[in-house]
């Protein structure tokens, strides 16, 4: 989910933010939102509260939160809206000029080496692989800065869709300083925040991806991407797999990460976490922040066996099918919250998907989720397992509150790739 800066708002919420550079300061306040991409601030929600010294959970991820309230708005609504206001990334907003691909593409995933190689040997092994992305709004209003993987010599590269998002044409920048204008899009998936770029070129350096799966909390790591900018294109850090599967809140669902505390920063998005054999085990995309406090060594990537699959449909349709949607994007009311303001504590609905049989069956902007099929809900995960056992046309039954009223509303799951 997108997500907006928090430095003038409550701290009862921490977040997770895209590592993308952000946009310079023409760009507009819809670019400024996602992931800091280009300013695309987004991305996941992990939060914790106190209530009266006690903890709650959203994610099971996180940290502690001040419950300190007064600056907060008076109107619950203000300060939901503000904290999830636009929460979402669709293909709609991405005004590349879109290819098909002509070769023959199967991202394929090695097992490990027979030896690990020193830091130094990754790097000059895999900085040919990496490249550097500027992305440029449709308006000229600004520009975003991100990383991304050569998946094959003649030109595919893999990177963060929330790095092209709200941009119209893209550079695509090789180690050596070779420039490709105006890249072309393969295809794009929000849900996965993976985007497939053709640029034309030959020759180039594959990445060689490892399988995640066979990763193990302790396990060196590096990052090499383009944090900041142009001043420091080609960065590594080192760290180690802090964490596997962890589930975090993007963009209405729950997206299962690499944890690692390799620094991770704005414009490191699309870029890739090596193991110590030299393999891409992941694509870097967000990092933990606080408006309240200090947070190091928290960043995330999403695991090759998860891109794998999303890569190669891209490749081969240009779009992820088959998988059902209920329309709506939603964040926790956490406990904190909802005692503050006399709310529900349950899911916050910030967007309803235009085309969605949510939004035809009135479902609005604003409600709180409270139950799906009479089980109550208050964390995103809650929603995404009870969708994710039915297929596309199933139905779903919402319980929502609105102005005090509590009703039920049953909707249809629509083919995500339809409405996002």
């Amino acid at each position: 989910m997108n997500e907006p800066d928090y430095s003038e708002k409550s701290d009862w919420y921490s977040s997770t933010r895209a590592a993308v550079s952000p946009r310079n300061k023409h760009s507009t306040l819809k670019i400024v939102m996602l992931c800091l991409c280009a300013s695309v601030l987004i991305v996941a929600i992990i939060f914790l509260a106190f209530s009266h010294a006690e903890k709650s959970t959203d994610t099971g991820t996180g940290d502690y939160n001040s419950t300190d309230s007064e600056s907060l708005p008076n109107d619950w609504h203000d300060y939901l809206k503000g904290v999830y206001d636009a929460q979402k990334i669709t293909q709609a907003d991405i005004e590349l000029a879109k290819t098909q691909y002509a070769g023959d593409f199967t991202m394929s995933l090695s097992q490990k080496g027979p030896q690990e190689l020193s830091l130094q040997k990754i790097y000059e092994n895999c900085l040919p692989s990496v490249v550097s992305i500027t992305a440029y709004t449709a308006d000229d209003s600004g520009s975003s800065w991100g990383t991304g993987i050569v998946l094959s010599a003649d030109g595919l590269i893999v990177t963060n869709t929330h790095v092209i998002d709200g941009c119209d044409s893209v550079t695509v920048a090789l180690s050596d300083g070779t420039q490709y204008r105006d890249a072309k899009l393969i295809g794009a998936d929000g849900q996965s925040d993976i985007a497939v770029l053709k640029i034309a070129a030959v020759g180039l350096t594959p990445a060689e991806f490892g399988d995640s799966a066979e990763l193990q909390v302790g396990d060196g790591v590096v990052a090499i991407g383009n944090p900041l900018g142009e001043e420091f294109t080609g960065t590594m850090t080192d760290g180690v797999i802090s964490a596997i599967n962890r589930g975090i809140s993007y963009n209405g669902h729950v997206m299962t990460l690499i944890q690692t505390n390799a620094a991770i920063n704005e414009g490191n998005s699309g870029g890739p976490l090596i193991n110590m054999y030299g393999h891409v085990v992941g694509i870097t995309n967000m990092k933990m922040m606080s408006s309240y406090s200090s947070i190091e060594g928290i960043g995330f990537a999403i695991p090759t066996s998860g891109i794998a699959p999303v890569v190669d449909e891209l490749i081969s349709g240009g779009t992820v099918t088959g998988r059902p949607s209920i329309g709506i994007t939603v964040g926790a009311v956490t406990e904190a919250v909802a005692e503050h303001y006399s709310i529900p504590n349950g899911l916050y609905v910030s967007s309803v998907a235009k085309g969605s049989d949510a939004e035809k069956q009135g479902v609005q902007e604003g409600d709180i989720l409270t139950a799906v099929n009479g089980q109550t809900v208050t964390q995103t995960a809650q929603v995404s397992d009870l969708k994710n056992t039915l297929g596309v046309g199933d139905s779903l039954t919402l319980t929502l509150w609105r102005d005090g009223e509590t009703f039920s509303v049953d909707v249809k799951l629509v083919e995500a790739s339809d409405i996002y």
